[in-house]
């Protein structure tokens, strides 16, 4: 079993060393593919560059390293390392992605039922001030409060608004790439 706490405690500061915001840890794939993968984003920009998780990547990969050579190492398995920008309909993890992306499409789905419900499709409209209590409204208008610490995943949804609010990076200089080949 991998714990996740050791894993974000040795993954943040190499994120943190970068400029980055970590904006997720998690490995999935079970025995026949398991996946260590990490999503993290430049808080001006909320995305990534392709060098930008390449060095990430290899940060995390020289730390991972040196710890399993130290006899320490944090998954006991042969795992494969996943970096990415958590991409535009990104998942919602930590607080402040409760408040940031207020205003637009999410799915929320809890790890335990709530008066019968645990999945949750509706507008986001943010996270009380204590950061305990984040609220979506549904289609009909009818508001949702759901214990931060009772959700299991969450994530926005791919709609024109969000497509419109989200700033791509600049693609400056990109027309005067030559192709590989070309003189």
């Amino acid at each position: 079993m991998v714990d996740f706490d050791a894993l974000h405690a040795i993954i943040a500061p190499e994120a943190e060393a970068m400029g980055l915001a970590l904006v997720r840890v998690a490995f999935f794939g079970g025995d026949s593919d398991p996946t260590l993968q990490v999503m993290a984003e430049r808080p001006d920009t909320r995305q990534l560059t392709i060098d930008d998780c390449a060095d990430l990547s290899r940060r995390i990969s020289d730390r991972l390293d040196a710890l399993e050579e130290a006899g320490k190492d944090p998954i006991p398995t042969a795992y494969r390392l996943e970096v990415s920008s958590p991409g535009i309909d990104r998942p919602l993890t930590r607080r402040a992605d409760f408040a940031d992306w207020a205003g637009h499409e999410a799915k929320i789905a809890l790890k335990e039922k709530l008066d019968g419900r645990q999945r949750f499709n509706g507008t986001l409209v943010g996270i009380d001030l204590k950061g305990d209590v984040v609220t979506i409204s549904d289609k009909e208008g009818v508001q949702h409060h759901l214990p931060f610490e009772a959700i299991d995943t969450a994530k926005l949804v791919l709609t024109d608004k969000l497509i419109a609010a989200t700033v791509p990076l600049s693609a400056e200089g990109a027309d005067e790439m030559e192709e590989e080949g070309q003189d």
